[in-house]
């Protein structure tokens, strides 16, 4: 089976919102609803600050990722999402998904990425912890909600 990233475009849309919609948990951590809808995440994932992809395996849309190549405030590659449709969860989609993140990463010569994890979401804080990620300081999102700030040294 071979996984890569396809950019979700405003036809496709509706797929995102589907896989965003199977992680109510996040949904609440992040917005304090279990569901988002296309609006929702139009802005979120058909911006020009990020690139947004789909996680396929083969022909399956199996979930999203997210990023931007240069935070303007730190000038720090910075992972915003990676998430798996819940159906597809518990079988090391999400860390297949990082590792070919981190190939992407290296080919652009990119040594380092940064993530924020949802100081609720115990979860998240325990997978990136084992992907290597280091904690290094804590800031606060739009909602006043604790983010946890990680960073990884790749090659």
């Amino acid at each position: 089976m071979s996984m890569f990233f396809e950019e979700i475009k405003k036809d496709t849309l509706y797929i995102a919102v589907e896989i965003v919609n199977s992680n109510p948990e996040y949904n609440v951590f992040e917005n304090g609803k279990e569901t988002r809808n296309l609006e929702d995440l139009e802005d979120e994932f058909l911006n020009q600050n990020t690139i947004c992809s789909f996680i396929k395996l083969d022909d399956t849309y199996i979930g999203v990722i997210d990023f931007m190549l240069e935070n303007p405030n730190d000038h720090y590659p910075w992972l915003g999402l990676l998430m798996i449709h819940g159906d597809y969860q518990g079988y090391g989609f999400g860390a297949q998904a990082y590792a070919l993140f981190e190939k992407e990463m290296l080919k652009r010569g990119l040594d380092t990425v940064r993530i924020g994890v949802l100081q609720e979401n115990k979860k998240a804080q325990h997978f990136w912890e084992s992907k290597g990620f280091v904690y290094y300081k804590t800031s606060l999102s739009k909602n006043g909600s604790g983010i946890l700030c990680y960073q990884k040294s790749i090659e």
